[in-house]
Formats: structure tokens, C-alpha cells, sequence
């Protein structure tokens, strides 16, 4: 045993001095879910750029101090990266990770609080592609950190498609197409696999970011030259295109098609207004981006952001318009692209609600406006466009017509509906087969003509089963009675009145009954009544004096007096 205890002693030295370190714990930062739960929680909800770059500095300040990695003090600045050192040092935080992260997004936030201010100042565009760039350089410091072995597979994925996402942005306002869409796919394509290797929880941020890059997308494909790839009033529905005027001038220029005359109902109107041009150029694929749209409410917001645009322009015509026919032609027309667009607003919102009553409302505007349009000055003796607005115009009464009775079919008022009905259908068939109706009006129609005729025939037997009810019922002979029922329990009659809220059962409070008091009183007329003498018939007696009325006989009764 002694012989032995020297030969173990250095085998487990040996062993101690050949042991591993322990091996680095691994840094995981959710980029995407990091600044959207940022952005959404300090201002990017509403818009307000200018409140997420306050947040970022103080959020940069706050880690700055709690990992110990100061700028100098407040007399001297001393600029201080995050290093590779600060990422494989063992105890190194993941939250160094994180200041490359926020200052990439105060630059990016500045960038976008100029682009809002653009609008009003150009010279901010400079200054707003600076901080673009800006955002560049820490993003791609924010990849090197990140590509160390610290870190793991989904945060150097993020970090890639978070760099490619930046400079694709930058790249997007200096218009270099080309390496745009080449960055803009790259994390479009990150985002996707993320998205599908993560559980379902997981996945919502990384989808909306992808559905975020698309419209951009399609909006280089649009200036590389694919122009099938694109829609334009789409785009400007999401809100990719900020100066639309300038894009369908270019697209004019690429297609060499000047608009310089429009024609409305066989009248020539000459186009002089560069503006108007313009507008009228973008306006013409607006019913195929209605058709491409995915559901109502999309169409809905293409129609209002083109009222947005129309309003301005119809303020311009008329502030151009003076006396010249032309000119007031031009006017007259631009409205009536206002109405039958807002009629075709109306008709899509009456899609969605489920109320006649509202779409009665909604049709009541839309008969209103066509005819003040068909009244106009400009068109009034022009055979072809009163035809038109007269066949709309009784598009909309038939239709109008249904609802209403629809309405009184809601209320149980069958009679009125089914005469109703017999009207709608009446004016549905007098109706042109052959018509150059808007595509939402013809579906409504449609829909209409399938199903009035049952809708009558429905009201119709509702009404009838409510005549038959009424004759089943015998009719009752209605007594009233002033007595409450508490005292003519002997009498049977129905009344309707003892079913009532207020029943005639019994009368609160009773009525006063004279009733006897205790019986108090003295017999006066003992004093007038002769008692006969009766001392003969006792022995012995002798005959007394008569009694002195009542007088004696109270006193011999009390006990007083004579005895």
C-alpha cells in the first residue's frame, strides 16, 4: 500500500493539469424581434420617428453604462467600439451585441424622420442618405461580432439579412436598382427560412417583414425595366412611392404617350394642364389594380388615396378655369370621374354591410349626385351621355327599391315588402340587357334579379299566415268596469284591463266605514215612570212613601243617603 501511493499521486496531477476549460456559453440576440417589440413600444405605431431615435440613444447610454464601456468622461470623449475582445472574453454579456443594433437604428430612424421633412426642404435628401450610410457601417460591425463562434446559426442569420435589409435601403434611394434588389432579395430570402424553421409563435415579425420588402421589390423591377412586375397604384396603396407624380412622368417619357385630349361621350376636351395630364395618364390602369386587388377593403384604399389626388387636381381646374368652354368641359369632366368613382366607393361598401338601412342611405347619395352629374351644363343636350346617367339612374332607384323593402321585410311589415318587391322587379326587367354599367354595379344586379323573386314570393306567403292569424282570433267583447275586481268576485268577465301594468283588483287605500262606539248613556225616562205600591203584599211592612225617583234609587245603590 505505501509501495503504491506514489505512483497515484501523479496520475492525478496529470489529470488536473490536462483539463479542459469549461467551453463558452453560446450568444443568442433576436435582431427582428429586438427592434420591432422597440418600435412598436416608442413611437413607429404612429409614425413618430423622432421619438424611436430618443429612445435608441437612451437605450445606447443605459447599456454603455451597465457593461462599463464608456466614451471618455464629461470633459473628453474617447470613442470605444465593441471588439472582438468584448465577444470572447468569458464573462462577456450578449447585450454588447446589441449597441452596433442600436446605433444602426438611431441613424436608420434619423434617416426616416428626414425623409418625412424631405417633402418640404430637398436639401434633407443629402443629409438622409448620410445617416443611410451611416446605418451601413454599424450594421456591418454588427455582422462581424456576430459571425464569431460566441454566437449561434440564428443570430448570424439575422445579422446577414439585417445588413442586407439596410444597405438594400440605402441603395433604394440612391436608385442603384440592380444591387437593391440583389440585397433586398437576400433578406427577403433569410427572413422566409427563418420564418419556416421556427415554431408557429415565432414566425409572425419575420412574415410581416417579408411582406414589408415585396412592395420595394417590385418597385425596382418596375426601373430595371420589367414592367409587368409592377402596379403602380398599388404600390402607392402600401406606400412605397412617395412622389407619384414624378414616377407616372417617367413612365410617360419611357412610353413616349403624351396624353394630350381625352374624349367624354364623343366631345373632344383638349388637356392643357401639365398636372391633369398626368393625373389622367395614372388614372388608366386603375380598373385592373381594382380587379388584381385581394379583397374590398384593398379596393377601398386604392379608390380614397385616388380621391386624395383627385381633389387637388379638381382645385387646380378650377382655379385655371375662366370663361373658355374647354376649360370648363375639362372641369365637368374630372367631376364626373369623381362621382362614378365614389359611387363605385359606395357600391364596394355596400358589399360589406349587412344592414338595408345603410345601404338605402348609402344609394340615396349615390341617386343624388348621378343626377346633379347628368344635369350638368356641359352635357345636358348631349343625347348619348342623358341616356347613359338615365340607364344608371334607374340601376340605382331599382336597387334602392329592393332594399327598402327589405327593410320593411326586417320589420315584419310583409304587405309593404311584397309591393316593394313587385316594384323592384318590375324596374330590374325594364333594364337594358346590354349595358356599360361598373363591374361592382352589374355583380350587385345580378345578385339582385337571382333573388327578388323569391324574396316576393317569400313576403307574400309571411303576409298571407299573418292575415289567417288574424281571423283565427275571435274577437272579445271588452268590458270596463270602474269596480275593482275585489268586489265583484261573483261576476265572471274578461278583461284585458287585469292583464295590464296598472290591473283594477283592489282600491289602496279602502274607504272609511262608520262603525258603532261603546254605548255610554243614562235612562232619563226612569225618572217619569209610577212603580206600583207593593207594601201590602209584604208582612208586617207599612206602606212607604214613594220613591223619589232616580234619584233614591242611585243613592241606595252607591250606598249613601238614607238607608
Amino acid at each position: 500500500m505505501v509501495t503504491e501511493e506514489p505512483t497515484e499521486n501523479p496520475v492525478v496531477d496529470d489529470t488536473k493539469s490536462t483539463k479542459k476549460p469549461d467551453p463558452l456559453t453560446p450568444f443568442t440576440l433576436e435582431i427582428l424581434k429586438v427592434i420591432k417589440n422597440a418600435q412598436q413600444q416608442h413611437g413607429l405605431r404612429h409614425g413618430d420617428f423622432q421619438r424611436y431615435r430618443g429612445y435608441c440613444s437612451r437605450r445606447i447610454r443605459r447599456l454603455r453604462k451597465v457593461l462599463k464601456l464608456p466614451q471618455g468622461d464629461r470633459r473628453h470623449f474617447k470613442k470605444r467600439d465593441v471588439t472582438e475582445g468584448h465577444i470572447i472574453d468569458k464573462k462577456a454579456d450578449e447585450r454588447y451585441l446589441e449597441i452596433p443594433l442600436m446605433l444602426s437604428e438611431r441613424c436608420w430612424a434619423y434617416a426616416m424622420q428626414l425623409r418625412q421633412e424631405a417633402n418640404t426642404e430637398p436639401r434633407k435628401k443629402f443629409h438622409l442618405i448620410q445617416k443611410l450610410r451611416k446605418a451601413c457601417v454599424y450594421a456591418l460591425q454588427l455582422e462581424e461580432l456576430c459571425q464569431q463562434e460566441r454566437c449561434d446559426a440564428r443570430t448570424k442569420l439575422e445579422s446577414q439579412a439585417y445588413v442586407a435589409w439596410i444597405q438594400g435601403s440605402l441603395q433604394f434611394e440612391l436608385q442603384i436598382w440592380l444591387k437593391a434588389t440583389e440585397n433586398l432579395k437576400k433578406a427577403q430570402m433569410i427572413y422566409e427560412k427563418l420564418a419556416s424553421a421556427l415554431p408557429e409563435n415565432e414566425q409572425a415579425p419575420y412574415k410581416q417583414r417579408v411582406v414589408e420588402i415585396t412592395p420595394s421589390l417590385r418597385y425596382c423591377a418596375y426601373n430595371i425595366g420589367d414592367e409587368k412586375a409592377v402596379d403602380l397604384l398599388e404600390l402607392r396603396s402600401q406606400g412605397v412611392l412617395d412622389n407619384f407624380d414624378a414616377l407616372v412622368s417617367q413612365s410617360k417619357q419611357k412610353t413616349e404617350a403624351v396624353l394630350h385630349e381625352v374624349q367624354w361621350f364623343g366631345i373632344k376636351i383638349p388637356v392643357r394642364i401639365e398636372r391633369v395630364r398626368l393625373f389622367l395618364l395614372s388614372i388608366e390602369g386603375l380598373d385592373e389594380s381594382l380587379i388584381h386587388a385581394e379583397n374590398n377593403q384593398a379596393k377601398i384604399k386604392i379608390l380614397e388615396n385616388l380621391f386624395i389626388d383627385l381633389r387637388d387636381i379638381i382645385s387646380l381646374a378650377r382655379d385655371v378655369v375662366r370663361t373658355e368652354k374647354q376649360d370648363q368641359l375639362l372641369l365637368s369632366y374630372l367631376l364626373s370621374i369623381r362621382v362614378e368613382r365614389t359611387s363605385q366607393r359606395h357600391l364596394l361598401l355596400m358589399q360589406q354591410t349587412r344592414k338595408s338601412q345603410d345601404c338605402v342611405r348609402l344609394l340615396d347619395i349615390i341617386i343624388q349626385q348621378t343626377g346633379e352629374l347628368s344635369q350638368n351644363e356641359s352635357i345636358k343636350d348631349v343625347k348619348l351621355a342623358q341616356d347613359y346617367y338615365n340607364q344608371q339612374l334607374q340601376a340605382f332607384k331599382a336597387l334602392r327599391v329592393y332594399f327598402l323593402a327589405k327593410t320593411q321585410a326586417a320589420q315584419k311589415r310583409y304587405k309593404e315588402a311584397a309591393v316593394l318587391y313587385d316594384s323592384a322587379s318590375k324596374a330590374l326587367s325594364k333594364l337594358p340587357a346590354k349595358n356599360k354599367f361598373l363591374k361592382e354595379l352589374d355583380d350587385l344586379l345580378k345578385s339582385v334579379r337571382e333573388s327578388v323573386d323569391v324574396d316576393k314570393i317569400t313576403a307574400q306567403a309571411n303576409c298571407v299566415l299573418d292575415q289567417q292569424e288574424d281571423q283565427i282570433q275571435v274577437p272579445q267583447k271588452v268590458y270596463k268596469s270602474k269596480k275593482p275586481l275585489i268586489e265583484r268576485l261573483d261576476e265572471f268577465r274578461e278583461e284585458p284591463q287585469l292583464l295590464s301594468k296598472n290591473p283594477n283588483i283592489v282600491s289602496l287605500p279602502p274607504a272609511m266605514e262608520p262603525i258603532p262606539a261603546k254605548p255610554l248613556f243614562y235612562d232619563l225616562a226612569l225618572n217619569f215612570v209610577e212603580l206600583p205600591d207593593l207594601t201590602e203584599k209584604l208582612e208586617g211592612g207599612q206602606k212607604k212613601e214613594k220613591g223619589a225617583g232616580i234619584s233614591g234609587f242611585v243613592k241606595g245603590l252607591w250606598g249613601w243617603g238614607k238607608k
